[in-house]
């Protein structure tokens, strides 16, 4: 079942990409579309079969692959890795119909969407470090040259600056695998059979470092953060919906997977140092923020910010916060999708993003007042008003923190009034007052390019009022790996007090 997640968008890529005939732009968009709901509707049937309280992994699948490398084809989906799919099956499926109909190369573009999709799915499934990294960089080249060909001016820049950060991200996450395979003598890469127990605590940093800071330039993390806003800015609306709905949590997985639940002992001598780290990380991406006139670059920046809850939750590594921390991701990838759907209907009806160009849109008569009453709802989520998403998963992470982090959980707290001031400023400066003359006369808004942003706002506004309905499929699997690794740092901590006495 689950091969058939990753066989259907490669099927599907394939279909648009090499149809012998004349396949029109109209034509590529609803056969890709089709494949996208396809994946998405396949990933509800696994979510409907899967069990919550399994903790270990399901509709298992495993072939063997190069034995002489230790690399096997095995798969697998459990508490963890299961919101992300289902994240990723409906943003891919909104980013294919919200792409513009009269875009160049149609059929190459849907093709590549596809294939990032297929890359995507993989890493979340593959149960085997090798097959991880295989996946993890088949979606390098497909978004590198979906910002490269249909981005904005400074698209090479950028495309070229996101190419340049991410293979460096992927070297050191292969260094980091290749070394805890080889160095505790394990025959293969899979996952079930590693134990890194075995290794020092300096081998251990040494290869959590590299983990630490490949999974934190794709998250992104300061100072590895300089390459989303260029990306964000000059890519496409739905390619900014991919990048910062999905693609960014393949940084976050990879460090609760990876880090947090490989290298225990390591994690937890540094996670003092991981959660100061994540207040910088909010407190300098909410500040850039403030400071932005582009729209689109202040919720880039916002992501920096918001991603940096998700790294003080993992290095409390407390059942609770790293609950949260998936909480977080889902509800980022929520509310990070409508606002950069919302941004990009602004910037196609009115013809520019600028704070100081573009005022009054709210108005009722000449202006965009649904799009703008959307936006102030995206606003709220991500401020963490109470009854959105995303006042419930900050909550979450904060209680799981202050026991652990109490100093560094206050201080990050100010990142959540530092959100509603950038924002309040964007709706104030963008939506409200009277219309400027330089956008008048806007075309008008179609329920084509709402119902996207519709659906996400009622997303956000449903699971803030019911977060059970996300939490049910991954407590168990979260307790289960937070308690393992409790255990593991125990009982190192007990053998290393017999030794010495």
């Amino acid at each position: 079942m689950l091969s058939a997640l990753i066989l259907l968008p490669l099927l599907g890529a394939a279909l648009i990409g090499f149809w012998p005939a004349q396949m029109s732009g109209k034509l590529s968009r609803r056969v890709a579309l089709l494949f996208a709901i396809l994946i998405f509707l396949w990933t509800i049937l696994l979510a409907i079969k899967f069990n919550p309280a399994e903790v270990n992994q399901q509709f298992a699948e495993f072939i063997p692959w190069i034995d002489s490398l230790g690399l096997n084809y095995n798969l697998g989906i459990d508490g963890l890795s299961l919101p992300l799919l289902l994240l990723n099956g409906l943003l891919t499926c909104i980013a294919i119909y919200s792409s513009d109909a009269t875009l160049q190369r149609p059929r190459f573009y849907y093709s590549l969407i596809l294939l990032l999709s297929a890359g995507v799915i993989g890493a979340f499934l593959a149960q085997d470090l090798l097959l991880f990294f295989l996946f993890y960089e088949l979606e390098l080249i497909p978004l590198y040259l979906l910002i490269a060909i249909w981005g904005g001016a400074r698209r090479s820049y950028a495309a070229t600056k996101f190419l340049i950060y991410t293979a460096v991200s992927g070297i050191l996450i292969l260094a980091s695998f290749l070394g805890m395979v080889w160095l505790s003598g394990s025959s293969s890469f899979a996952l079930e059979s590693l134990d890194t127990s075995t290794l020092s605590l300096t081998t251990q940093l040494l290869l959590l470092g590299g983990i630490l800071v490949g999974f934190g330039i794709k998250i992104p993390l300061v100072p590895f953060h300089t390459w989303l806003p260029d990306a964000h800015v000059e890519a496409s609306t739905p390619i900014s919906v991919l990048l910062a709905g999905v693609l960014l949590k393949l940084g976050t997985y990879g460090l609760l997977r990876f880090g947090m639940n490989l290298l225990p002992e390591a994690w937890t001598y540094l996670a003092p140092w991981l959660a100061t780290w994540a207040v910088v990380s909010v407190l300098f991406g909410s500040s850039c923020a403030i400071a932005q006139t582009d729209m689109k670059k202040m919720v880039a920046y916002s992501s920096i910010g918001h991603m940096g809850y998700v790294l003080l939750a993992a290095a409390a590594a407390t059942p609770l916060s790293t609950l949260g921390a998936v909480m977080q991701m889902i509800s980022h990838g929520l509310i990070s999708a409508l606002l950069f759907l919302l941004v990009g209907v602004v910037y196609k009806k009115a013809g520019s993003r600028d704070l100081d160009v573009i005022k009054g849109l709210l108005n009722p008569e000449r202006g965009l007042p649904v799009i703008g009453s959307l936006m102030i709802l995206g606003i709220m989520a991500s401020a963490g008003v109470p009854g959105m998403v995303g006042f419930i998963s900050e909550f979450i992470v904060f209680r799981g923190t202050y026991p652990v982090f109490p100093v560094q959980t206050l201080i990050s707290m100010i990142g959540t009034g530092l959100t509603a001031v950038y924002f309040l400023i964007l709706m104030d400066r963008a939506f409200f007052g009277r219309l400027s003359a330089q956008v008048t006369n806007l075309p008008r808004v179609f329920w084509s390019d709402r119902i996207p942003a519709v659906i996400l706002a009622l997303l956000i506004v449903i699971f803030g009022i019911q977060p059970a309905w996300l939490v049910r499929w991954t407590e168990p699997t979260i307790t289960s790996m937070v308690n393992t690794q409790n255990n593991v740092v125990a009982t190192v901590s007990l053998d290393k007090a017999k030794s010495k006495t």
